[in-house]
């Protein structure tokens, strides 16, 4: 054992947080709501029991938005529970049991949250899915978890798996929101026809322990495992997410994340039903920014690639408007960055004229920039992937208060977070409540807590070789600990390159830096048993054409990716931004491509990570040729 953080020094580091009513906005304390109180997971025991004390609390309070027709529809937590009993009452129809599973591929939305919240009050089991996963993986996980009733969002999706139908002899029926019902298939039923008008009341079983749903994992090496979760698992995560991080009723969250992934279904969905906030669903990522100015959320969990976006259009935009905007903009991030540090008393108060300009510089720069944000988050979250501490200087520096946390389904999902009072940006946080950390070996993070799923669906040997004798999870994530108990995640065991050199390099570090500059969308670096680095690189297609026309390229010509002079100048870029890296983890060669790696091409996987082994069989010809000459 090289280093441990239990419970006991969760607590301490708890201590210096926020309330929920001293991070609230304005200077005064918020007087709280009736039943305003989170829910307690004692209290809850299960989740249609939170579900059903949220009920009763605030029955008529806005539990959800959602976009329907040409406008936004609120419903009231009273609302959404007749909803949920007349899915209750259509699902009892089917002759399931308590135990069977069922499962949903449909974007987020009161329909997944009535389905899932019916579901569990009959003691059925759901299965998440991913409404932009292939038909082969669907099928496979459908196959996997002998789901005996799936609900999709169109008709459309239900054709590419009616043709391996005979992979599925448990699946009886089949629900789809808009349906062109298949004459020639009774199991397909179009929901508005098959849901009943009246409802049933649900008996929700009051065992925490007992199995509540099958996650998924994303399967970046290879075929989905299903994690099992009980009860306990995520309303103690959601709970433990709470006391860390604390949310109110009067928060709004802005629902875009799949609820398919277990970030967004603790941290987005139950999360907000233990506090009794609002949750808006956004429409879809591609209109998020236009969702953002209409919902103005209080608090946002994204991963990455959000922020990764946005801060790629800011600085793509401030290329454009000149020298000004781009010193006054780097002027504002760094005096908002020395009052974050001297908050968090790790640096002293900026002086008299740094204070004097702070309020012009907000007013003209970083209001505006967070306005596009929707003008009053109070709370952002990071998590899902590493998060740039670059991209961590510029938001904070600006005023959006940006917390990082780490997690895995296999904890449902959350085991660090930073806080408000004790924010490392460059860290993963502290042990959430009752969760204990250690070291193995290899620095390999290792878990412990009430979060730790049940196992493995149907493999007990994969759920023994994660789970060892005294109930440490090996994450498979190499770390560090601070004395402070701050962590800091380093790599993944799997994926840390060795090269021929014998130096070990973890290649997603090079790739945020990377991925920082405006000119780059997406990288994957390469070296295993190579004697250099090399990456594989997505473009920018608007910075890409400003890129090649200062090269006096022509950045329509297919063969324009191939000159000399744009291999050099990439490679010259990219060397400045991995500048502080050791002279070993220098990339060398480059290959560059202005196709995206998206899911629908199976190259990264629904939380867009990258499918690396995938990638590496896809580009095999592309990588030999970055290795065919030497820079020994």
């Amino acid at each position: 054992m090289r280093a441990k953080v239990g419970p006991r020094q969760s607590r301490q580091a708890l201590r210096g947080s926020l309330s929920a009513a001293e991070i609230g906005h304005g200077p005064g304390p918020v007087k709280p709501l009736p039943g305003g109180e989170p829910i307690s997971s004692d209290t809850a025991r299960t989740l249609p029991g939170l579900f059903a004390r949220r009920v009763e609390l605030t029955p008529d309070r806005i539990a959800y938005r959602q976009s329907e027709g040409q406008g936004w529809q609120s419903y009231t937590w009273r609302e959404v529970e007749h909803r949920v009993s007349r899915w209750r009452a259509g699902l009892a129809s089917e002759g399931l049991v308590p135990g069977d599973l069922v499962a949903m591929s449909l974007p987020n939305g009161l329909d997944w949250v009535c389905f899932d919240l019916a579901a569990l009050g009959l003691g059925l089991v759901t299965v998440p899915l991913y409404a932009t996963d292939s038909p082969g993986n669907l099928t496979h996980i459908l196959a996997d978890s002998g789901a005996r009733l799936l609900l999709l969002d169109s008709g459309a999706r239900w054709g590419p798996l009616a043709a391996l139908k005979s992979r599925l002899p448990r699946l009886q029926r089949v629900l789809c929101q808009a349906v062109a019902a298949a004459a020639d298939d009774p199991a397909v039923r179009g929901v508005d026809d098959w849901l009943p008008q009246d409802g049933m009341p649900g008996h929700p079983s009051d065992d925490p322990d007992g199995l509540a749903t099958l996650v998924y994992t994303s399967g970046t090496t290879g075929p989905a495992k299903g994690v099992m979760l009980s009860h306990r698992n995520i309303l103690s995560n959601a709970e433990g997410v709470l006391r860390h991080i604390p949310a109110r009723q009067t928060d709004v969250f802005l629902s875009f994340l799949p609820l398919a992934h277990a970030f967004e279904r603790t941290v987005g969905y139950y999360l907000p039903m233990m506090a009794g906030s609002t949750v808006a669903f956004s429409r879809s990522v591609d209109e998020l920014a236009e969702d953002l100015l209409t919902i103005r959320p209080t608090m946002l969990v994204s991963v990455p690639r959000i922020y990764e976006r946005v801060y790629a259009r800011l600085q793509h935009g401030l290329e454009m408007k000149g020298a000004l905007a781009r010193t006054l903009f780097n002027w504002a991030v760094e005096l908002g960055w020395r009052r974050f540090e001297a908050s968090q008393q790790r640096a002293a108060q900026p002086g008299l004229l740094a204070k004097m300009s702070w309020p012009l510089l907000r007013h003209l720069v970083a209001d505006k920039i967070l306005s596009r944000l929707g003008g009053r988050l109070r709370l952002a979250i990071s998590g899902g992937a590493p998060l740039s501490p670059k991209l961590s200087h510029c938001f904070i520096g600006l005023g959006l208060p940006l917390l990082q946390g780490y997690g895995l389904t296999e904890a449902s999902p959350i085991v660090t977070a930073n806080t408000l009072r004790s924010n490392v940006p460059e860290s993963v946080g502290v042990a959430l409540p009752g969760v204990e950390l250690r070291l193995g070996d290899h620095d390999e993070l290792l878990v412990r807590g009430p979060n730790l799923m049940l196992g493995y669906w149907n493999d007990p040997d994969k759920t023994r070789e994660s789970i060892d004798g005294d109930g440490w999870l090996h994450t498979g994530d190499v770390a560090r600990i601070e004395a402070d108990g701050h962590v800091f995640i380093v790599g993944r065991l799997k994926e840390i390159l060795v090269m021929s050199t014998g130096e070990k390099v973890p290649p997603s570090n090079i790739e945020l830096a990377i991925s920082e500059d405006p000119l780059f969308d997406q990288a994957m670096v390469i070296g295993e048993g190579k004697p250099y680095l090399a990456a594989l690189v997505v473009l920018n297609r608007e910075a890409w054409s400003d890129f090649a026309r200062a090269l006096e390229i022509d950045p329509a010509d297919p063969d324009s990716l191939e000159a000399p002079a744009v291999s050099r100048a990439v490679r010259e870029r990219i060397e400045s931004l991995v500048r502080g890296f050791p002279s070993y983890a220098k990339v060398r060669e480059v290959w560059l491509t202005l196709e995206p790696w998206t899911i629908e091409n199976a190259l990264v996987t629904p939380t867009l990570k990258l499918k690396r082994p995938e990638m590496e069989r896809r580009f095999a010809s592309q990588i030999a040729n970055l290795y065919a000459k030497s820079h020994i």
